[in-house]
């Protein structure tokens, strides 16, 4: 018996859940619930997190969390209960499998099966962003190589245990070539593990725009953080609908589970929702915790009720769908259906103790570290750069020298055009002339420098290389 956390969440949160657990107890899964309060009551009650401290440990005692949509609500500060969950709890891999249900299902796609392996705590979605001048607000995108191995070893891993035959990867390494560059890095060390697995890379807007098009050429996906959320959400809509679509959220001691839509308040209480993501969600949990035997039993069947015509309003289509039903008729249909495997649909037969060799990660030697320039970030009002310039050269030493200014990424000085409209936001490099490194004094006199010359100095950014190698961006058009 398995003690698992429930939250019911807003919206149809409540009814879909009611009809999920339902479904999954009728087949006879082994399972204890503790049921929590998340979501928007907790936040206007004051909690800014929308969740409580006990809740939390109940969360963690129990390591398995179902839970419904919430709604987080507008303004205020109010974080993402979704995002805090994944990092605090350590889920670092969004599973999301998309498979048409052709011809049940309306889709463009009728030999779509695809899984997205989805990168969960890191990239822009760290929500680390600031306002630095009157004109400019920047986030910070963080990739890291611990975030990066595991989320690419999952993706082989969960490729070779459900006999899939290719791992893609979708990256933007041609512009963000640190970031994204160190995640096709790994992918490309990681997939010489796995030789009996095809690999590729595909940029993402080409990748995206073939995946949209043509899907029956993917197999198992795998992609940062914001660009996962994103694909993940058009994989599910282009199979047949967002609302059939659930995820897991793995980590290495808990995991969640939960469908991929939101808490739609405009359907709530009307008895009309669709069950059927969370009900996925929670398919993929019974196939977690080594009650796959159950979890079979709910696909099939909800396959089984499917291709028999009976959908929700999301998905019936005068002439194909034989009846439309509500959320709990559509659950007693699934629960009619129990023991039954549908007959055009494929039926699905899970393997038993699933087990993913996921070792912890192992931190590399360092590398030898180089300090060898600074960008300044400056708040400058005027837009010609060659004033810009006049003025931050009055801080140069005799060994540091200003070697550009870009506004926006783009270099204006030197040399720069005319026709680049720019900012309040300047990036100026200091480098030393002999390319040898500097040290952390040289900044910090170089800080003091600016203070008496009135430069308005919003953020450093000090410049790595790392056994030789520069770990910093040009600017573009240098």
């Amino acid at each position: 018996m398995q003690r698992i956390t429930v939250a019911k969440g807003d919206g149809i949160g409540p009814e879909i859940m009611d009809a999920t657990l339902s479904i999954i107890l009728a087949a006879g899964a082994q399972i204890e619930v503790d049921e929590i309060e998340v979501g928007e009551k907790v936040y206007l009650s004051g909690n800014s997190s929308g969740i409580a401290k006990e809740s939390w440990d109940v969360i963690r005692k129990n390591k398995v969390f179902l839970k419904a949509p919430i709604t987080t609500p507008q303004g205020g500060g109010y974080k993402s209960l979704n995002v805090t969950t994944r990092k605090f709890l350590g889920l670092y891999a969004n599973i999301r499998p998309c498979m048409t249900m052709h011809p049940y299902v309306k889709t463009k796609h009728p030999k779509m099966d695809i899984v997205i392996v989805r990168e969960n705590e890191e990239d822009l979605y760290a929500g680390i962003e600031h306002q630095q001048t009157d004109e400019v607000v920047q986030c910070l995108k963080l990739i890291s190589r611990p975030g990066c191995e595991k989320i690419v070893r999952y993706a082989f891993e969960y490729a070779k245990q459900y006999g899939r035959k290719k791992v893609t990867c979708f990256t933007k390494d041609n512009i963000m070539k640190q970031t994204d560059g160190l995640f096709h890095q790994v992918f490309d060390e990681i997939a010489a593990e796995y030789p009996h697995i095809e690999n590729e890379h595909w940029i993402i807007d080409i990748g995206a725009a073939k995946m949209a098009d043509t899907p029956e050429v993917f197999d198992v996906i795998v992609m940062p953080n914001l660009y996962g959320d994103v694909l993940s959400d058009v994989a599910a809509q282009i199979a047949g609908s967002v609302g059939l679509a659930g995820s897991a959220n793995i980590g290495e001691e808990c995991a969640m589970f939960e469908a991929i839509h939101g808490s739609a308040p405009r359907r709530a209480g009307q008895n009309m929702a669709n069950p059927s993501g969370l009900l996925q969600g929670a398919i993929q949990m019974l196939t977690h915790i080594g009650q796959t035997e159950i979890a079979e039993k709910v696909q099939n069947a909800w396959l089984k009720t499917i291709e028999s015509g009976i959908h929700t309003y999301d998905i019936y289509e005068d002439g194909k769908s034989k009846m439309k039903v509500g959320t709990k008729e559509f659950a007693e249909a699934v629960i009619k259906n129990l023991g039954q495997k549908p007959s055009q649909l494929p039926a699905v037969s899970y393997q038993k103790d699933v087990k993913l060799n996921l070792p912890k990660y192992q931190r590399k030697p360092a590398k030898k570290k180089d300090l060898v320039g600074v960008d300044f970030f400056v708040h400058w009002a005027d837009t010609d750069p060659d004033r810009l310039a006049a003025i931050v050269k009055k801080i140069e030493t005799a060994d540091i020298q200003l070697n550009m200014i870009t506004n926006r990424g783009i270099k204006v000085y030197p040399d720069g055009f005319s026709e680049t409209f720019c900012t309040d936001h300047w990036r100026c490099r200091f480098k030393p002339l002999d390319r040898k490194s500097i040290t952390k004094q040289t900044i910090i006199e170089l800080l003091s420098a600016a203070e008496k010359n009135q430069i308005d100095i919003v953020k450093t950014e000090n410049l790595y290389e790392f056994d030789n190698k520069p770990a910093y961006s040009l600017g573009q058009g240098q």
